[in-house]
């Protein structure tokens, strides 16, 4: 099942629908139009969607890896300079990382080929975890693990994410 988010409304308002920006696998996009921030293709891979409320900042970047071996490549690739960045970006558009929320979904283990230790998507969670808890970053809601994929729109002028899951309804973090 699937909601759909076609910018319709009801009680007659003349609202324009939000600007979609779509956020690529180790990419990362930072909102203050509201626009809603949307990326697909999580299994292993985490999406983390930050948000200032006070500010009117959103940003949602898609890791696909626990940790950068070195800061030379794409930081959005990786959980731990994936987050780094997007605070970053968001501090450069107004944010407070005081004021900062993080929703995080992903980390399934769709294809474990892993015989000993964890797998990517629970190494990904744990190094977003971790990375978020330096920045001081609560998470407020999470959509993790199993073994399914999911999409996201993080909805920047309310600080809602959306996850549709190929297993179950969608849910709202």
């Amino acid at each position: 099942m699937m909601k759909v988010y076609d910018g319709s409304t009801t009680g007659g308002s003349t609202e324009m629908p939000a600007e979609q920006k779509k956020v690529g696998i180790a990419e990362f996009e930072v909102t203050t139009s509201g626009a809603v921030l949307t990326t697909s293709g999580l299994g292993s891979c985490i999406g983390v969607a930050l948000y200032d409320g006070t500010a009117e900042v959103a940003g949602l970047v898609h890791v696909m890896l626990p940790t950068a071996e070195n800061t030379d490549g794409n930081r959005a690739k990786f959980a731990d300079t994936g987050v780094e960045v997007l605070v970053e970006a968001m501090e450069d558009r107004g944010a407070d990382r005081r004021r900062i929320t993080a929703k995080v979904a992903g980390g399934s283990d769709m294809l474990d080929f892993s015989e000993n230790g964890s797998s990517i998507g629970s190494r990904n969670l744990d190094s977003v975890r971790e990375t978020l808890a330096t920045f001081s970053i609560p998470i407020e809601g999470e959509d993790v693990g199993g073994d399914h994929g999911r999409s996201l729109k993080l909805e920047a002028a309310t600080g809602d994410l959306v996850v549709k899951s190929a297993s179950q309804d969608s849910t709202t973090l």
